[in-house]
């Protein structure tokens, strides 16, 4: 299968495009490089003695990517590209629903005009908003706390509305949780530009010396150790969940939704404890109050794509770690020391 890729040169996209290289499927990658790096694509070419047709564009260039789809003509798509951080839609909401909307909508209409019909749409687990009905199912009210997350509701919608309205297209929604960890060889991972968003790779950065401390956003939730619980999954877990994905499309018409997580939550404080063990480093923390909208726990029921897809994830908290200590140690400075 010839699989397109938006934002295939990010952390999650260029996992997948991995995975798909391995699978045997032919991969084309469109992205505009804004929060990623082709050496990313260099070291997956490398690592599976395969080639990626490399698009440097953007989704808000309609006619460039009209062109773009139409040359390639892609049996599927698989959609990461947007922007992902949460504070920063706050401040620039317009910049994030111009981006992330009006970007997929370009998407759909060169898809239309290309015949093709088939997407698995990189979504989140923010479209359940702040509920507090654990674990999260695909069945739980969706609502969204900020506008990054809403952007993502918006999607979902717009394509739920053009599968109603269409039967031939296939459409999986995938809600991923927490994703973390990196590819084993430690040659591709997470790679933040300026302050990580994202707990893990900040306290893979205090371990490696990069960061002082890492602060703890409240201690006194309702929780084990009173610190907030999330459901992080290993991103390879998560790279797999796409092909599931990809396959079921190949025989099923229609939208559909899946949580890709682990049904598990691991605390700040279990995380920091693991990263000082795997590293074998110091990893000092500081309480600090907690941030308005946090919920003490999140954590998916991902039972409906084991159903479906016969897809779970495989690897747990230590493999994680591991894993992301290994491209942590190997990369201090990311994919920016190659460039």
């Amino acid at each position: 299968m010839h699989v397109l890729v938006t934002g295939g040169a990010g952390y999650i996209g260029s996992h997948t495009v991995l995975l798909l290289l391995e699978e045997g499927h032919t991969v084309s990658v469109l992205d505009n490089f804004s929060n990623s790096s082709p050496e990313s694509l260099l070291r997956v070419q490398k690592l599976t003695d395969r080639a990626v047709e490399v698009y440097e564009a953007d989704l808000l260039d309609r006619d460039e990517l009209h062109g773009i789809v139409m040359r390639s003509r892609p049996d599927a798509v698989i959609h990461f590209a947007g922007l992902k951080a949460v504070g920063e839609s706050v401040s620039e909401p317009l910049l994030y629903y111009r981006n992330n909307v009006v970007g997929t909508l370009n998407l759909l209409d060169a898809m239309s005009a290309a015949g093709c019909k088939k997407l698995v749409f990189s979504s989140s687990a923010t479209v359940y908003g702040d509920s507090v009905e654990l674990p999260l199912l695909e069945t739980t009210v969706r609502s969204a706390t900020n506008p990054y997350g809403r952007t993502k509701l918006h999607i979902e919608e717009m394509l739920e509305e053009l599968g109603a309205s269409n039967p031939q297209w296939s459409i999986a929604n995938l809600r991923y949780f927490n994703p973390v960890g990196a590819h084993e060889s430690g040659q591709i991972g997470e790679d933040p530009q300026g302050v990580p968003n994202n707990l893990m790779p900040f306290v893979a950065q205090v371990a490696i010396g990069k960061r002082e401390k890492v602060n703890i956003f409240g201690d006194d939730y309702a929780t084990a150790d009173g610190t907030g619980v999330r459901d992080y999954i290993h991103v390879m877990d998560l790279a797999a969940g796409h092909l599931a994905a990809l396959n079921y499309l190949s025989t099923h018409k229609g939208v559909n939704a899946w949580n890709l997580g682990t049904g598990h939550g691991t605390s700040v404080l279990e995380v920091i404890q693991a990263f000082a063990r795997v590293s074998k480093r110091d990893v000092p923390y500081k309480v600090v109050e907690r941030r308005p909208g946090d919920v003490a726990e999140s954590y998916a029921h991902p039972e409906k794509a084991m159903l479906d897809l016969g897809w779970k994830a495989e690897r747990g908290l230590e493999q994680m770690v591991e894993d992301m200590w290994r491209w942590q140690e190997q990369n201090p400075d990311g994919y920016r020391q190659n460039v």
